[in-house]
């Protein structure tokens, strides 16, 4: 099983208070570019992974999708889920991405936010996924952007003379590592210690980016869209990148969106 902090409820209640769970998906910057990725939904069915609060479950149901299933390792997050969806075309289940089992061809958009920079092994995951979607579905997901995991205090380092650095010091090291990124009371990326220092690993997917795995579709391999479900030689365990988005880093940009297809 996966480490899951998120039922610790202290910490729950701290992270409950951050903007993008109470503002939903408006409270998220990244938005804006994941929405620019979607396919259209209508009379589609739709996997959720690390659903949280549910936000984007519902989303999809506002856009049409005949069914959605939002999948979470926390037991808070799935409750609250369904305590805030009174929406019978979706169901919400407690699972572990690093042990998920998905029926074959059962869905034609897999989406996931700020999630799979926590599994273990990606490859086995995306082989799962693949299997999951239907001839010519989409994969769109967004990890937290590499360097945001390349120190142990994600934030600004200002000098005496007020010049602000961002530390890297970490960038290269793959595999798992730790990254203090909230304490009690809903600071976000806090580089003082709280009482939550040790949050989720952040594992598996930077590696895949030092491998080129999201860098080997370009302009001299022809149209990107040639990586679909239907077979490709650009691929990355039977997918083909359409379209990858590095959102600048900072405090409004921590995520790189990527889809999938």
């Amino acid at each position: 099983m996966a480490q899951n902090i998120y039922d610790n409820p202290d910490f729950f209640a701290g992270y409950s208070q951050l903007p993008r769970q109470v503002q939903g998906l408006d409270g998220a910057p990244e938005w804006p570019a994941i929405r620019a990725l979607l396919p259209d939904v209508a009379g589609k069915s739709v996997a959720d992974l690390g659903c949280g609060f549910g936000w984007a479950s519902r989303w999809f149901r506002e856009q049409g999708a005949e069914t959605v299933l939002g999948l979470d390792l926390s037991r808070n997050m799935i409750d609250r889920a369904r305590a805030d969806t009174d929406d019978a075309a979706i169901t919400y289940r407690i699972a572990d991405l690093d042990a998920l089992e998905l029926s074959d061809a059962a869905f034609d958009l897999i989406y996931s936010a700020l999630t799979f920079h926590y599994v273990r092994d990606f490859g086995l995951l995306m082989r799962t996924l693949h299997r999951a979607l239907t001839r010519g579905g989409d994969l769109v997901f967004t990890i937290e952007h590499p360097i945001f995991m390349a120190a142990i205090h994600p934030d600004w380092i200002e000098d005496e003379n007020g010049r602000k650095t961002w530390p890297v010091n970490g960038y290269s090291t793959e595999g798992e590592r730790s990254t203090n990124w909230f304490r009690r009371g809903g600071a976000e990326a806090a580089s003082d210690t709280g009482d939550y220092d040790k949050h989720p690993d952040r594992r598996g997917l930077r590696s895949a980016t030092d491998r080129g795995v999201f860098t080997d579709i370009g302009p001299d391999r022809g149209d990107a869209r040639a990586g679909r479900r239907d077979g490709a030689a650009n691929d990355v365990d039977g997918f083909g990148i359409q379209e990858l988005i590095w959102l600048p880093p900072g405090p409004t940009g921590r995520a790189a969106c990527h889809r999938m297809s």
